[in-house]
């Protein structure tokens, strides 16, 4: 969902506060010449006694500006984005019931100028967790984890890294992956390039978990986020096959997958 508003209708009455119902799990916001204030309830087409399991992350456009992005609870604000704001690729999470989205426009000069947007994602709170963990974020996943994350995860390829880019500004590390076989994946981040038909893509890490270009097959496994692959459980392809085997002649393999 991709919801564009304009606060030029509402030039009159500089103190209005607009409210925006968004039932989608996933989407934008573009507020273009901000002026009062906008209310984003997030209304997900769930049940309302699974609320309290979602996490709800927003990820401001480059260049959004205009407006302070407000965490509101019960007439409480608690300040989340403030306008200017240029951390690159920032990500703000919070708890679905920690409140709401209160959006302020903040005084221009000339409000023709700005445009305040983000993304925003609804997610499981362990999924976010995962995602956005800070505790051991580079631990190696224990072989449960592991064979948990094949049947889970947004994407699931075996392959081999390339090259790292690593970038410092923002704490995080590009890996660019050639791929050997394509298990599952949730959106074409992998995909068929050159003339040779090999498959490349993506997938970004923390730049603290040191990812370097190195030898050998990969199990890659990890969650989209914000259009983007995150890793998630990495182990040495030859070791997946020796957790893989082992799970599946006790019969406690959770899923099936070709591990060949």
């Amino acid at each position: 969902l991709s919801s564009s508003l304009s606060g030029l209708t509402h030039e009159s009455h500089k103190k209005d506060v607009e409210q925006v119902y968004l039932r989608c799990s996933e989407g934008s916001i573009e507020w273009m010449y901000p002026t009062g204030a906008l209310i984003v309830n997030l209304r997900p087409n769930t049940s309302p006694a699974s609320y309290k399991h979602l996490t709800v992350c927003i990820k401001p456009f480059k260049d959004s500006a205009g407006a302070n992005i407000y965490l509101e609870k019960t007439g409480e604000l608690k300040l989340l984005v403030r306008d200017g704001d240029r951390s690159p690729s920032k990500v703000y999470c919070f708890g679905y019931d920690q409140g709401g989205l209160f959006i302020e426009a903040t005084p221009q000069q000339d409000i023709s100028r700005k445009i305040t947007g983000f993304q925003y994602e609804l997610m499981n709170k362990g999924i976010a967790s995962d995602l956005h963990t800070v505790s051991a974020p580079c631990r190696p996943c224990s072989d449960t984890e592991v064979l948990l994350a094949v049947c889970t995860s947004d994407f699931v390829i075996r392959g081999s890294i390339q090259d790292v880019t690593n970038k410092a500004e923002e704490q995080e590390s590009i890996i660019h992956v050639g791929v050997n076989k394509l298990y599952r994946q949730k959106s074409k981040v992998f995909q068929l390039t050159g003339e040779s038909g090999n498959w490349r893509g993506q997938i970004k890490t923390l730049l603290e978990c040191g990812v370097k270009p190195g030898d050998g097959d990969f199990l890659f496994t990890g969650r989209m986020h914000f259009g983007e692959a995150r890793l998630g459980c990495a182990p040495r392809f030859k070791d997946f096959q020796r957790m893989y085997k082992e799970a599946k002649d006790k019969g406690l393999n959770p899923c099936e997958i070709g591990p060949d």
